[in-house]
């Protein structure tokens, strides 16, 4: 068994190593359980909003070294092609999971985080102290536990949280490209049934990821029959892809896509990134999101850890009042987005609207994204 006093991350995405490195930077023992190799592809969008860069600065995490993409503009089109293009308040880069991933990965361990390739099989909460199981590397005792273990996991089967009781309308699929896009934009393009998201990440590369509705893919065999008699339809998507040339062997794909409701705190575990709560990734926020939960609930364990914060009750409500202030309206927004994309009528009125008047898109962006954020 290990030390108690180590802190234990169950999961290394984008929210589970950027807790590593901000704990290990301010001086706290790290143990992070991830069962996968880096580095690896994953279905993302792949478009980080410029709201997180101070904090990444703090981090000392210079993202230049990655040879992003720097993204200004949104081009968003209907199903039948209609087109309207605005620019982004913020902006942002794009980078890929497989370079990104690896990258804070590499950070982590330099900055002491103890990373181990394996998967938890179960944590016990008893006595004001987690019990930590694992498949291969034996049991792990902590007195704080971070779950960063992504969209849907075995720990929230054996936790029983609500959502996974639920099925899904959602799947989504993903693929890097090579040829012609432009290197600033990010295209959203509408289809019967779901939409697609368009920008290149480093290396010339084009990153194109949708997502669909289960009804409108269930009628198909396969990914290659419902792109080419859906997807395609979009006349916007159809030049995309017949100027592309897929650099996978096949697409990846993900099911069970859940937007809905979740927890932030389960069993005293404190749920980050999309453990906490997954945000339409029409509103391309997603993976700053996930950083900037990272940073919340590092400040409060480090508080926690040194003293400030006095009890693990103050700990969970701060970190549950915290993600509400920063989330709670986006993931709001999200959701009556998911809505909205789901009843045919409401959302052929919804892009009436946007084109007619195109500077709400802006606006609408605006709800889904936060501020430049601050450290210190």
């Amino acid at each position: 068994m290990n030390d108690s006093k180590e802190i234990v991350i169950i999961g290394g995405g984008l929210a589970g190593l950027t807790a590593a490195i901000h704990l290990t930077k301010i001086g706290l023992k790290v143990i992070l359980f991830e069962k996968n190799e880096y580095p690896k592809h994953k279905v993302c969008g792949e478009y980080v909003s410029n709201e997180i860069l101070p904090y990444l600065d703090w981090l000392s995490l210079n993202i230049s070294d990655l040879n992003p993409t720097h993204i200004s503009k949104l081009e968003f089109s209907t199903a039948d092609g209609t087109k309207v293009n605005c620019g982004l308040p913020l902006g942002g880069f794009g980078v890929s999971r497989f370079a990104l991933d690896a990258f804070l990965c590499k950070k982590a361990i330099e900055n002491g985080c103890i990373i181990i390739k394996d998967s938890v099989d179960n944590v016990i909460y008893e006595k004001d102290s987690f019990t930590i199981s694992t498949l291969s590397s034996g049991i792990f005792v902590s007195s704080i536990v971070i779950g960063a273990f992504g969209k849907r996991s075995t720990i929230d089967q054996k936790l029983k949280r609500s959502f996974v009781q639920k099925k899904s309308h959602w799947l989504a699929v993903k693929a890097h490209y090579s040829g012609e896009f432009p290197d600033d934009l990010v295209g959203l393009h509408n289809f019967e049934g779901g939409y697609c998201g368009v920008s290149k990440v480093e290396n010339d590369t084009i990153n194109i990821c949708y997502l669909a509705s289960y009804e409108s893919f269930k009628r198909f065999k396969n990914i290659e029959d419902f792109q080419n008699q859906i997807v395609v339809k979009n006349p916007h998507l159809k030049l995309i892809f017949a100027r592309s040339k897929i650099l996978f062997e096949t697409p990846l794909s993900i099911s069970q896509v859940s937007f809905d409701k979740k927890e932030m705190v389960e069993n005293h575990i404190l749920m980050i990134g999309d453990s906490a709560g997954l945000i339409h990734p029409l509103c391309g926020n997603g993976m700053a999101m996930a950083i900037h939960s990272a940073k919340i609930v590092s400040e409060l364990v480090g508080k926690f850890s040194f003293g400030t914060i006095k009890s693990r009750k103050e700990l969970e409500e701060r970190y549950i009042r915290e993600w509400n202030v920063n989330f709670k309206k986006r993931l709001k927004m999200g959701r009556v987005l998911t809505f909205i994309l789901q009843k045919q009528k409401f959302y052929k009125l919804l892009m009436r609207i946007m084109i007619k008047f195109p500077f709400l898109i802006p606006v609408i962006i605006k709800q889904t994204h936060g501020k430049l954020i601050t450290v210190g």
